[in-house]
């Protein structure tokens, strides 16, 4: 074989190399597309049924909520109800109401978690989250306020962000009470860096912030909400739909870039 014959060989298979590359390429690309364009629409579909489910129980008052109301630190909005997570000063402001055992919540949470980080750190939306306890009425169990009192005790810690999205990525089936035992609440904050220590510990088992989660879950079932999650985008509803348009993470930064047209973004550190 003459030498000029080897170098279009090595050519020809270079070429087909790259080609190989770049379809796998494509593949995966097209994959990631389906897998979120279908999350998006089991997410939309539920939706729907979601709220219908949760809203056919009775809130569960949390354990102690007739004690004294301890607040988590930095907790604010009407009557100090608000975990804020984003720029204090940010143009748009997302409220959401959830229920960490609301598998419905947990699928939002999964599917628009990016999203909401990369508006909260630009300055552009900054996130107010309120906790509810629907699902431990309509299951039983107590996992929705032993969690939404560990929320509340991250906080206190300054790990509510990371602490929030470690609950929903290890979220028990609807019909589990797995996180009605502290004991696999303090497995999880292992997973987020700092947050076990004994203080934490104390706050978890001791329920410090039961009675603010038993205030928030009244205030839940006396706002006038059909089921969780609601999501408020400065004040007007954003889930499952804004108008006629289905919420999605293209969507949501579409709408936040729309109400926030003329406004400077937050220059407030984030978190909460």
């Amino acid at each position: 074989m003459s030498e000029k014959t080897r170098e279009a060989t090595r050519s020809a298979r270079e070429r087909l190399q790259q080609e190989r590359a770049a379809e796998k390429s494509r593949e995966k690309r097209k994959r990631g597309f389906v897998v979120a364009g279908a999350a998006v629409a089991v997410l939309a579909v539920a939706a729907g049924i979601g709220v219908v489910a949760a809203g056919a129980g009775k809130d569960k008052p949390a354990k102690g909520a007739a004690g004294p109301v301890s607040a988590p630190t930095g907790a604010g909005g009407k009557d100090g109800l608000a975990i804020r997570v984003g720029a204090a000063d940010a143009p748009a402001t997302l409220t959401v109401w959830e229920d960490f055992r609301c598998p419905i919540c947990g699928q939002f949470e999964n599917v628009f978690r990016d999203t909401f980080h990369q508006l909260e750190k630009s300055g552009q939306m900054k996130v107010e989250y309120h906790l509810a306890t629907i699902i431990d009425g309509n299951m039983g169990g107590t996992g929705s306020v032993r969690a939404a009192n560990a929320a509340a005790c991250a906080q206190d810690a300054g790990k509510f962000p990371a602490y929030h999205d470690a609950l929903y990525e290890n979220q028990p089936e609807e019909t589990s009470d797995a996180f009605g035992k502290n004991s696999r609440l303090l497995d999880i904050a292992g997973k987020v860096d700092g947050l076990s220590t004994q203080r934490f510990k104390a706050c978890v088992d001791d329920g410090d912030h039961d009675a603010w989660v038993g205030k928030s879950a009244k205030a839940f079932t006396t706002g006038g909400f059909t089921g969780t999650p609601t999501v408020l985008l400065n004040g007007k509803s954003v889930f499952p739909k804004k108008g006629d348009e289905n919420i999605t993470p293209a969507n949501l930064r579409k709408w936040v870039a729309e109400a926030n047209k003329g406004k400077q973004p937050g220059k407030a550190a984030t978190g909460s």
